[in-house]
């Protein structure tokens, strides 16, 4: 059945609902198509897509239960990994892995040699250095002039922090972000059939040679506290670099998880903020109400559409029995508007009482590592802007990205208007 973007989902079969559709996101009209499972079908079964046959989890608590049940439920690239696209192995190319796509024992140990970085007392070390970047992006603004806040602040200020976590050369910054996307960039998760594969591969090969280049410059110096130097100095990884599947697939994980969450979730939270003003004013009545609201932020935004899993055993969840081998994916873009969980879920409400209830960076094992750097990240930002300006003013058509896994925006022209 070939479905257009705007049918209307009530008219179409249940047993055809496709979600991974990336022009759902693009054209930013999955609302309904989610809402629609969640009600009708929250384990649901498509026999038939570009991905092959998957099941659909829609709702917050059996996300959580796949989440958690990590004995069942594999990350394991052996099994597919963590997306719903099935990765196209070809004998002459070097297909990346990270701790991301492992189970348990391997996982943890890839995953502690880093985690330091990201580690609560190092934060306090790193807000200090957020709020100066923040503050040198803002102060440069161009004020009364409509500008792109995606490139001009959100891709910015990311792009600043992961060349500080990396200890890359800080004028190369932007490569960062352009390596970044180019790992998600697959036809298969945007639905660009014109992405030429073998440029995207070299690219990414290119991304892999400027980092041992990083390595081997690090290589017998005094360590420091950044992720090369860490995964240098810890027996789990010490020797990552001699096996370039784990080496590529470790540093774009890594890049790819400092990326997106801050990037997208500071774009999306200008957008929230325009599409409901009494939220705004609520904000400037009491910017006290910034870290909750950052919270809200995430939630609302959810950068990462959705995850992937693989049944090692036969389950029974949410009523439906699924089968060993089968492709279970967690839609945590529809979790987080949950009815049952989120009052008025489509909204972004600044004070909401539990908007840390989200799902949008994982549960269990797989948690997202950096999620308190994100928030710290977000938080100074808005500290910062409320501290200069009444209004970051959305003035013309936003531009999303058509994808599937991570939920991208392009373009965003505001106008500032100071206090």
């Amino acid at each position: 059945m070939n479905l257009t973007v705007d049918q209307d989902v009530n008219a179409i079969p249940l047993e055809e609902i496709d979600v991974s559709r990336p022009e759902l996101f693009g054209d930013d009209t999955w609302r309904p198509w989610f809402a629609r499972l969640r009600k009708e079908a929250p384990v649901h079964y498509l026999a038939d897509s570009l991905h092959g046959p998957f099941w659909s989890v829609t709702n917050h608590q059996l996300i959580k239960e796949v989440d958690t049940t990590n004995t069942v439920f594999s990350s394991s690239s052996e099994f597919g990994g963590i997306a719903i696209v099935d990765p196209k192995v070809q004998e002459d190319q070097i297909q990346g892995q990270s701790f991301i796509t492992m189970d348990e024992p391997e996982h943890m140990p890839q995953r502690m040699a880093v985690a330091p970085t990201v580690a609560p007392a190092n934060l306090v070390e790193f807000e200090p250095l957020i709020r100066e970047r923040a503050i040198d992006i803002l102060e440069n603004l161009p004020v009364g002039e409509t500008f792109n806040w995606v490139q001009e602040v959100s891709v910015e200020l990311t792009a600043r922090m992961l060349a500080t976590l990396f200890d890359f050369p800080y004028e190369e910054r932007s490569k960062l972000i352009h390596w970044s996307d180019l790992a998600t960039a697959l036809p298969e998760v945007t639905g660009d059939d014109s992405i030429d594969l073998n440029e995207r591969y070299n690219e990414l090969m290119g991304a892999a040679s400027a980092f041992y280049e990083l390595w081997a410059s690090k290589t017998g110096q005094s360590p420091r506290f950044d992720l090369i130097s860490m995964l240098q100095n810890d027996p789990a990884t010490a020797n990552i670099n001699e096996d370039p599947s784990r080496f590529l697939g470790t540093i774009l994980l890594l890049i790819v998880g400092g990326n997106d969450t801050t990037r997208n979730s500071i774009s999306g939270g200008v957008m929230a903020l325009n599409q409901y003003p009494d939220q705004y004013q609520k904000l400037r009545d009491n910017p006290g109400l910034i870290p909750n609201m950052v919270a809200e932020m995430v939630r609302w935004q959810t950068p990462v559409i959705h995850m992937r899993r693989t049944a090692l055993e036969d389950y029974e969840l949410g009523g439906e029995k699924i089968k060993k081998g089968d492709k279970v994916v967690m839609w945590y873009l529809s979790g987080n508007r949950d009815e049952a969980v989120f009052e008025d879920a489509d909204k972004l409400i600044i004070d909401r009482p539990n908007a840390r209830a989200h799902v949008a960076f994982g549960f269990g094992v797989h948690r997202c590592m950096g999620n308190r750097l994100a928030e710290l990240q977000l938080r100074v930002l808005w500290e910062e802007v409320m501290k200069r300006f009444h209004m970051v003013e959305v003035v013309g058509e936003v531009e999303r990205l058509p994808n599937n896994f991570i939920r991208g925006i392009k373009d965003v022209p505001v106008r500032l208007h100071p206090l």
